[in-house]
């Protein structure tokens, strides 16, 4: 069950533009395995600027505990709400066709000191990785969400464990 736009969201995941929803399905269905309640919103830092500075503005006051921030192109959507708000951001820079997701990668990486954005990869790992993080965040106040964390990284280890064998066996 989709833990979508409940009523107490912890982590706010916010799309540049509604075309990076498709590759954000990925980080949804990560904060949904781990059961934590997160709104969606599709605001722009350069089209909606008043919308992204009251966002940010009220983000923890409304209960978020972390911000997962999506942009392509020139990215800054990531930075903006970062400028704006005490919660850690979690930036996602999106892969696009004009320079395969440099441009987005360079603009949410590059901050000025004292507006950090924590920067995911660019492509299928970066929004799963996003995901992650905010649970890792998350979890340093929550024991049980923190052996969740411990669980799923065994699952990891396993199935490299279980793709070792069958290579070492002929089976790859």
């Amino acid at each position: 069950m989709s833990k979508q736009n409940s009523p107490n969201p912890r982590v706010g995941v916010v799309l540049g533009s509604d075309s990076d929803l498709e590759a954000m399905r990925p980080c949804l269905a990560t904060l949904d395995e781990f059961a934590i309640p997160y709104e969606l919103r599709v605001i722009s830092a350069h089209r909606t600027p008043n919308e992204a500075h009251q966002y940010a503005k009220s983000s923890a006051d409304r209960g978020l505990a972390v911000l997962i921030a999506a942009a392509g192109g020139a990215a800054h959507l990531a930075g903006v709400l970062a400028s704006l708000t005490p919660l850690p951001v979690i930036g996602v820079p999106i892969q696009t066709s004009t320079l395969s997701g440099i441009d987005s990668l360079l603009s949410t990486v590059q901050m000025p000191g004292g507006v950090p954005v924590a920067t995911v990869a660019v492509g299928k790992s970066g929004p799963v990785n996003a995901a992650i993080l905010a649970v890792q965040i998350l979890a340093t106040a929550d024991p049980a969400l923190r052996q969740s964390l411990v669980q799923y990284k065994a699952r990891l280890a396993e199935r490299v464990v279980k793709a070792d064998s069958s290579a070492r066996s002929g089976h790859a």
